[in-house]
């Protein structure tokens, strides 16, 4: 059975970039805030969620945040996206148990390296 993999981001091109580099191999559900993050997770269950930084309403340091709050999602692996390279960053990274940070704009054969490292 294929893994389900969420990529959260506000930008449509990335989401895009992202789903049809691993479409071939996974499950793959699009969503454009955290907010709509937690409401899918409600109903739903992630192998892996690739997560933007910088998003408006809610960042995805604060969505980690609050994923690690929850006895449910604690657990699912999670990969930021930023275009961001600070000690910031990695230390929320570290912080919050995320596996790694991808660079952008994503690069397909690298997203599809660290997806295949990290999923489960």
């Amino acid at each position: 059975m294929n893994k389900m993999i969420f990529i959260v981001d506000d930008n449509d091109a990335n989401l895009v970039v992202a789903a049809s580099a691993l479409e071939d191999e996974y499950k793959v559900l699009t969503m454009p805030s955290a907010k709509k993050l937690f409401l899918i997770l409600e109903k739903k269950t992630a192998d892996l969620i690739l997560l933007d930084v910088e998003m408006p309403e809610m960042t995805g340091i604060e969505a980690v945040a609050e994923l690690r709050e929850n006895q449910k999602w604690k657990d699912i692996p999670v990969i930021f996206l930023t275009s961001r390279d600070d000690d910031e960053i990695n230390q929320n990274a570290e912080q919050y148990n995320v596996l790694d940070i991808i660079r952008k704009p994503i690069i397909p054969l690298s997203l599809k390296d660290s997806v295949k490292k990290h999923i489960k």
